[in-house]
């Protein structure tokens, strides 16, 4: 599936260039794995998906649970932020925005900001921190039908 001519793979139909890599092949692509069927989650990955660099990045929605990453389970990678790394390593939290931000040209300076060791223990912190709040941010995301009574 394309949205907004930006790559968004289904892995159960795409035949090359896979955000997931089959058994024994490394990913030559870094891939972000997103909830599609989460509000929140589509807007903050539109969001990078018009930056620069983006087009280089496979966007691959976990909602549909034959995309989930081999390694976890569809709830695992819909629960948490997930990216695997070009050199096919997956990676979750606060550290997977740290490896998407490097990824993104106006975005690199900070990704090497929180990729230190003396940094990755703050933002996973803020990042598991987040997580019991999320759903409470979620709801704003969400938009209720217009009403069809005007009367």
């Amino acid at each position: 599936m394309i949205r907004d001519a930006r790559r968004v793979v289904d892995l159960h139909n795409a035949s090359t260039k896979r955000g997931k890599p089959l058994d024994g092949e490394i990913s030559q692509r870094f891939a972000v794995y997103f909830d599609a069927s989460c509000p929140m989650c589509r807007s903050e990955i539109a969001f990078y998906q018009k930056r620069k660099g983006a087009d280089a990045i496979d966007w691959v929605d976990v909602s549909q649970p034959e995309n989930a990453p081999s390694e976890i389970s569809c709830a695992d990678a819909m629960a948490r932020f997930h990216v695997r790394k070009t050199s096919g390593e997956l990676v979750n939290g606060g550290v997977a925005f740290a490896h998407l931000w490097k990824q993104l040209p106006s975005f690199r300076w900070i990704g090497l900001l929180f990729d230190t060791s003396a940094t990755r223990w703050m933002i996973n912190g803020a990042y598991n921190l987040f997580l019991p709040l999320r759903p409470h941010v979620q709801a704003l995301f969400r938009t209720e039908a217009p009403s069809q009574n005007k009367g």
